[in-house]
């Protein structure tokens, strides 16, 4: 706003001096899922993060550059949107349990909890189901309220018992509950399903002509459905669409929904799951039309990586998942934007 006094730098000692409280939580929490993972017999790695391809979905956006081969010839690489195709890479060659704190980087996000460089973290257990690595989440997200001693998160004015039993809710039930909205009645099988979802949800968020039907399910998402989630005590939100499975494999007894969860604590979705797929032809095919939709929205598509595919044909039946660190910092440290509890904020930011 015109007249604001502008932020001191991050580095200016009174501005530190603030923000260390948060980044000594930082540390406490770090060491306290180190020893989980030590416990549960896991290997703590370090993937690398240029890449052939950032990612294959449609909405997330990685910045590239180039690098420069020994000959003078250049090629272009990708900043990971996360550390998935090198985890799962070393899955396919004999890894069976593995985590990693990983910098990863993200175009088109900046906010109270979002940066466009943050740490991820991921791990993978093969072998296991995914209801497994939920377990895992729901230990993790308490070891990190232990190690700081806070004894309930909260965030613009939700909070939620980080010990207490988690709320289990089907993502079909949710939008049930919270929309009044038969979702699995509009799973995709052609125009008509897309219709079906646009008239239950048009009265409740706006739908553009264009829309896709994974556009609608977002709207109804996060407008109607996660402002509930994580309220008073955390929330397992699970069986997701098959449209949304993106690498999750699909639930053996019902096709329609994949194995896919998310963790939210006060509105927050800290944790993504899957129960991985190991069907390259099936990956490739999400991939693709994942990538002419990216094409269609915004002017550019990622290469796909063949040499994940070829490693998800190769690696075993595991479960694994993607936590937000910094997000789960700032819960466990009672910081209130995510910039408070990173060491160092990305360039851009002051």
């Amino acid at each position: 706003m015109a007249g604001d006094k502008p932020l001191s730098p991050f580095w200016a000692p009174s501005r530190h001096l603030d923000r260390r409280p948060f980044l000594q939580a930082r540390g406490a929490v770090t060491g306290a899922l180190r020893g989980f993972f030590a416990e549960q017999g896991f290997t703590e790695v370090e993937t690398s993060v240029l890449q052939v391809s950032p990612g294959n979905e449609t909405h997330l956006h990685a910045p590239s550059t180039e690098i420069m081969r020994p000959d003078g010839s250049r090629a272009s690489r990708y900043l990971r949107t996360s550390p998935e195709f090198a985890c799962k890479k070393l899955l396919a060659a004999g890894e069976t349990r593995i985590f990693e704190f990983a910098r990863v980087f993200r175009d088109r996000e900046r906010g109270d909890l979002h940066l466009p460089e943050f740490t991820m973290l991921e791990w993978y257990r093969a072998d296991a189901p995914y209801d497994a690595i939920m377990a895992d989440c729901i230990v993790v997200i308490a070891r990190a309220a232990q190690a700081t001693g806070i004894g309930s998160f909260s965030f613009r004015g939700r909070t939620a018992d980080p010990f207490a039993e988690p709320e289990l809710l089907t993502v079909a039930g949710a939008f049930e509950r919270f929309a009044g909205i038969d979702l699995l009645s509009t799973i995709p099988g052609g125009e008509a399903n897309r219709t079906a979802l646009a008239a239950a949800a048009g009265a409740k968020v706006r739908v553009a002509e264009d829309d896709s039907w994974s556009d609608i399910f977002s709207k109804v998402l996060v407008e109607h459905v996660e402002p509930h989630l994580g309220q008073g005590r955390l929330t397992i939100l699970f069986e997701y669409p098959s449209p949304e499975a993106a690498l999750a494999q699909a639930k053996a007894d019902d096709p329609r929904v994949a194995e896919r969860f998310e963790v939210y604590a006060c509105g927050v979705e800290l944790a993504n799951g899957f129960g991985e797929l190991t069907d390259a032809d099936e990956q490739r095919k999400r991939f693709t039309e994942s990538m002419i939709e990216k094409q269609r929205r915004y002017g550019e598509a990622y290469p796909l990586d063949e040499d994940f595919l070829a490693a998800v044909a190769a690696m075993p039946e595991a479960s694994g998942v993607a936590l937000g660190f910094d997000r789960l910092v700032m819960l466990a440290s009672g910081a209130t934007r995510i910039d408070q509890v990173v060491w160092t904020p990305p360039a851009d930011d002051r």
